[in-house]
């Protein structure tokens, strides 16, 4: 099923100073990284190691929040504040950056951290990308 994001955005009635098809792309990739990333702390809650996998699920849970917060953000564009989304926007490419980070020290041995590295790093990426729009 394809996202609502970008028809939800084409339908704003006043302009918005975003691409709105990246504007959109970025909302997609917090979307999908606050889920994998709760899925990876709830996964690793599973497993046997579980102290092993105390930082990773932090990291998780703190980059799941961030994303979540930064998406919901992004969504609104009533009296938006160019300095609240670019702060938001840094501070969740440093958590995706450090849970990618930290996933990726597991994902040899838990294929749900492997999955979760990935939507870190796409997630990073798509952050600075919006960024560096908004420069």
């Amino acid at each position: 099923m394809p996202s609502t994001t970008l028809p939800m955005i084409q339908t704003y009635p006043k302009s918005i100073n975003l691409d709105r098809t990246k504007l959109a792309a970025t909302i997609d990739a917090l979307n999908d990284c606050a889920q994998a990333c709760t899925a990876c702390a709830d996964a690793c809650l599973s497993e046997d190691m579980i102290a092993e996998l105390a930082k990773c699920i932090r990291t998780d849970l703190d980059c799941a929040d961030i994303c979540a917060t930064t998406s919901r953000v992004l969504s609104r564009h009533t009296g938006y504040d160019a300095n609240i989304s670019r702060s938001l926007l840094e501070a969740c490419a440093t958590a995706c950056r450090s849970c990618g980070d930290e996933c990726d020290r597991h994902a040899q041995m838990h294929e749900h951290c492997r999955l979760c590295a990935d939507a870190c790093r796409a997630c990073e990426r798509a952050c600075r990308d919006l960024l560096a729009t908004m420069s």
